[in-house]
């Protein structure tokens, strides 16, 4: 019987795993720092959500799983804040292909945590600038569960600093579809001002990812425990006539 409910916990367990469930990073480089790329000009794009302003990317969930997310991750600076200085983030998650015209499965406006300092963004002709600090800021969030799918993330900060918060892009400067908002305005792809590349912007989700276990699976499990109940009633029974 020992046997059996081993192989039946193996299974059970191996249904879910804890831990970061998708990055859209990198943030910096391995010299810690986030370089503006050749041709480009903008250091960050404003996602001040006290006015309006906001940031989306997107990610999917593999088929056949779903999450768990329990918190998000995000990555912003604050020109000359001397630390920390963020104190919310308002965010959504949005199934669908398209931000503006999918259906929000969650959103909120929630006080954030120092995820520590990840870097600086600088120009390639100072790169010992440390004005943009630029930090992890966590929110822990409702527990929200994903299936498989298709989804965009959006997301504005509070700070304390005069200035921004701005996010940065992908410190590896590769294209994408991110968007932002403006004013309240509908999310529009990001072009960089002066070489009208698209990009990537950081993020993580994070919590905990489950298979969808197939119909075989559910077989096993239930006959799993099926055997184990049965062993169980079987040694109740035979102690009962021992005594």
């Amino acid at each position: 019987m020992k046997k059996i409910a081993i192989a039946v916990l193996a299974l059970v367990s191996s249904i879910a795993n804890a831990g970061e469930l998708y990055n859209n990073g990198p943030v910096v480089g391995s010299n810690g720092l986030s370089v503006i790329a050749p041709d480009a000009a903008t250091y960050g794009f404003g996602n001040q959500s006290n006015v309006g302003n906001f940031v989306a990317d997107d990610f999917s969930v593999t088929a056949g799983k779903s999450w768990d997310v329990s918190s998000l991750s995000f990555y912003g600076y604050q020109t000359n804040a001397g630390g920390f200085s963020f104190t919310s983030a308002t965010w959504s998650i949005v199934s669908g292909n398209d931000v503006n015209s999918g259906t929000v499965i969650a959103s909120g406006t929630t006080s954030v945590t120092n995820g520590g300092l990840a870097g600086y963004r600088v120009s390639d002709t100072a790169l010992s600038n440390t004005q943009r600090a630029i930090y992890q800021v966590d929110a822990d969030i409702a527990d929200v569960t994903l299936a498989s799918g298709h989804y965009w993330l959006t997301w504005g900060l509070t700070g304390t600093a005069s200035s921004g918060p701005w996010q940065p892009p992908t410190s590896d400067a590769r294209e994408g579809n991110a968007a932002q908002a403006t004013a309240g305005n509908p999310f529009l792809q990001i072009e960089e001002a002066n070489s009208g590349l698209s990009v990537e912007l950081p993020f993580a989700v994070n919590g905990t990812v489950s298979a969808v276990p197939e119909p075989e699976t559910y077989a096993m499990l239930l006959a799993g425990l099926g055997l184990v109940g049965l062993a169980r009633r079987r040694a109740v029974a035979s102690n009962s006539r021992r005594s």
